[in-house]
């Protein structure tokens, strides 16, 4: 994730985009310059259209048109941000869940260093396996040079669920063995809740895009309008509507690429949430408190 300073105009108006979504659009800008640059030249030099020519009265669709899409681009890019303002919460979450249990295991169990190392391996172990879980990425179980015969996790099934449940179990053994009390159990049981619940959450992020149908919807509707735009604006600007169109193509592009881009915030994108950063955060966090 790029960290910037919002203050900073000079240096956000100069600087051009280097996200791997918006590097298509330099071409598609030259399309629809080549576009309304042929519009123009038919109309104004092939045909020669007089200017009470009823094809002049697409500046009015243009007009209702413009403020329909700027409606849906609006909800368009508020929603993507939702679902990605949705997954940073829950990575912090997450960091104050491997905290809280850590702090809690510390105060509970201050004396077995055998039992520390467990914990102290596997909390950081489940936020960068849900990490690589959710970008997708073949994941490879690493830890540390010691033996750990109690820490088995097979590659070919879901590897958080089975680190939450490893967890979880470890901590329900000493229980039983009476290591832990109720009380002990009682207060540890919401922190390890809490990790099967933000896996489930960030998957249904990541699973459930937005629906097919309404992004497909807003791609015609601006293809159509970019697409009509040149036609109309030709008779009072002539060829100076080229520059015009491709403007308004720029924002509105602009606009529906970064939606798709934040929509999924788990992808590894420039502006997807630091979740590398973040595991590697929870590690040190958790080696601090259990060392």
């Amino acid at each position: 994730m790029r960290v910037y300073h919002p203050q900073d105009w000079f240096t956000l108006l100069l600087k051009p985009h280097q996200s791997s979504s918006f590097r298509p659009m330099a071409w598609l800008l030259v399309c629809v310059c080549i576009f309304a640059i042929i519009v123009v030249y038919i109309e104004q030099d092939l045909l020669n259209l007089p200017e009470d020519h009823p094809v002049k009265n697409v500046l009015m669709l243009q007009t209702f048109l413009g403020f329909a899409i700027s409606i849906l681009l609006v909800f368009r890019t508020n929603t993507a941000y939702d679902r990605w303002w949705e997954g940073r919460k829950l990575w912090g979450s997450l960091v104050n869940s491997s905290r809280n249990l850590a702090i809690k295991i510390n105060a509970m169990i201050p004396e077995d260093k055998d039992l520390r190392m467990f914990y102290k391996i596997t909390i950081p172990l489940f936020a960068e396996n849900l990490r690589l879980h959710l970008m997708k990425e073949e994941t490879r179980l690493m830890l540390d040079d010691l033996n750990h015969t109690d820490i088995e996790i097979d590659k070919s099934k879901h590897i958080p669920n089975q680190l939450s449940s490893l967890i979880y179990q470890k901590t329900y053994n000493l229980y039983k063995e009476g290591v832990l009390n109720a009380d002990d159990l009682r207060l540890l049981n919401q922190e390890l809740s809490n990790f099967a619940e933000i896996c489930g959450a960030c998957e249904r992020i990541k699973n459930t895009p937005i629906p097919y149908s309404y992004s497909a919807f807003i791609k015609k509707v601006v293809f159509f309008y970019i697409a009509t735009m040149p036609v109309g604006l030709s008779f009072s600007l002539g060829y100076w509507c080229v520059p015009i169109v491709a403007l308004v193509f720029y924002t509105m592009l602009g606009m529906e690429l970064v939606a798709e881009e934040i929509e999924d915030p788990f992808s590894g994108d420039e502006n997807d949430i630091p979740m590398d950063k973040i595991a590697a955060n929870i590690k040190i966090h958790i080696a601090e408190i259990l060392d």
